[in-house]
């Protein structure tokens, strides 16, 4: 609800709530939007670019720009809750687009592959601090009701922007070829982020700090309020079953993300489709992902969240199964729409979930740590899927992916509980 919360006679009441906090609420949508528009300069571009430009012809040396791009980011996700809770959100979210301002020169005037892969390190830190951050931010707004609908708005704002770069890099590189045109929207978009951070966003620890000084005391010894960030990343990673389901379920999920960046482009290119076409390809799963989780996220505040997450997990299975088995483009349309909404069922329900369990008071920390294993995915695939494929073939890699996330969708059924009952 949208209620005060009051902080002493010389402190402004806090209002919890998107309603209340509309203003805010929406700018902070805006700048998760430029955060993918980060990322979705990648997408169709640099794959090729490995192949094309820098002629690294075993998978897993053009999967280490994926690599070093997970494993920083990954890092980043946990630091980002801690100094999220020491420090404020705002300075975090502004470090992070002051790191990414060089990430579009060095990919698009990148003299050698090592270049590429240290632009990719920026990227990870830029993308574990801010988008790390609006998450922890409008979970803060919106207060315990809207969790779901918060984390819909945000993901789908930061996977539409993946998408529409992800096609627009491809339209401008299938005219002007690979580099650097396409990678002057990402400096367009690390300016603009830059300074709406600055200047616009405001600060949001308080309205965390109010609700935790109103949310009820808990019988459960490990829910308390003044838990050590030890205790958090273990109950996040290993003791609690809704908490640690949901972090090896993320982790499966980017995964399978890193497979669809790093080698389905390249899949898509060895049965002749043009660069075009593979623009469009990649557009279409982050861009079904991203609008359904406007619906996804409300919809996980009314059913629940454990069956969502089941059911997307495995049908993001199934649609990869399809892409191992496809060999024509519309085949691949639609895999990648049935991808975009097997995604789109758990990408914001699983962020739902940690702000479920999560104490306000180490919710930020929570978030740090599930991030941590969640893009810890993107590393893991890239590792995963380059071996397979440099040791059999492409398509044993794309059925590997499938069985693994298959599995995690098991696990989720079998072990997570339900962290918002139905109303």
């Amino acid at each position: 609800m949208t209620a005060p919360v009051t902080r002493g006679p010389a402190t402004p009441a806090i209002r919890l709530g998107l309603r209340a906090n509309l203003a805010q609420f929406s700018l902070l949508v805006v700048v998760n939007a430029l955060v993918g528009g980060m990322l979705g300069q990648e997408r169709t571009v640099l794959p090729l670019l490995a192949d094309e430009t820098f002629h690294l012809n075993a998978y897993s040396a053009s999967l280490t720009y994926i690599l070093a791009f997970g494993a920083t980011k990954a890092v980043t996700n946990f630091f980002a809750g801690t100094w999220s809770d020491r420090y404020g959100r705002k300075p975090v979210l502004v470090a992070g687009w002051l790191i990414a301002l060089p990430v579009p020169a060095l990919l698009a005037w990148g003299p050698s592959w090592g270049w590429i892969v240290f632009a990719n390190v920026l990227l990870g830190v830029n993308q574990g601090l801010t988008w790390s951050t609006t998450v922890i931010m409008k979970i803060d707004l919106v207060g315990p009701e809207r969790r779901g609908l918060a984390m819909g708005f945000n993901e789908a704002a930061g996977y539409v922007a993946v998408a529409a770069t992800a096609m627009a890099t491809g339209a401008i590189a299938s005219h002007a070829g690979l580099r650097p045109e396409p990678f002057l929207l990402g400096a367009a978009y690390a300016a603009l982020g830059l300074g709406l951070s600055t200047l616009a966003v405001r600060e949001t620890r308080e309205h965390a700090r109010a609700e935790a000084a109103a949310h009820p005391p808990s019988a459960d010894p490990d829910h308390h309020a003044d838990l050590t960030t030890g205790q958090i990343a273990k109950r996040t990673s290993l003791t609690d079953k809704a908490l640690s389901s949901a972090s090896w379920a993320g982790m499966v999920n980017n995964a399978n993300d890193a497979l669809a960046w790093g080698v389905f482009p390249l899949l898509f290119k060895s049965h002749g489709l043009s660069v075009a076409q593979i623009g469009v390809l990649a557009a279409v799963y982050p861009a079904v992902w991203g609008a359904g989780q406007m619906l996804t996220g409300w919809w996980s505040d009314h059913i629940g969240r454990k069956h969502l997450i089941t059911a997307g997990m495995l049908l993001q299975a199934a649609a990869i199964a399809l892409v191992a088995a496809g060999t024509t483009f519309w085949v691949w349309v639609i895999a990648q729409v049935l991808l975009g909404a097997g995604t789109a069922l758990v990408y914001p329900t699983l962020l739902a979930v940690i702000g479920d369990v999560a104490h306000p008071a180490w919710r930020a920390r929570a978030v740090g740590v599930y991030r941590l294993w969640r893009d810890g995915g993107f590393a893991v695939g890239a590792l995963l899927a380059g071996a397979v494929a440099d040791i059999w073939s492409v398509e044993a890699a794309v059925w590997t992916v499938a069985v693994l996330t298959a599995l995690a969708g098991l696990v989720v059924a079998v072990r997570m509980y339900e962290t918002h009952p139905p109303r």
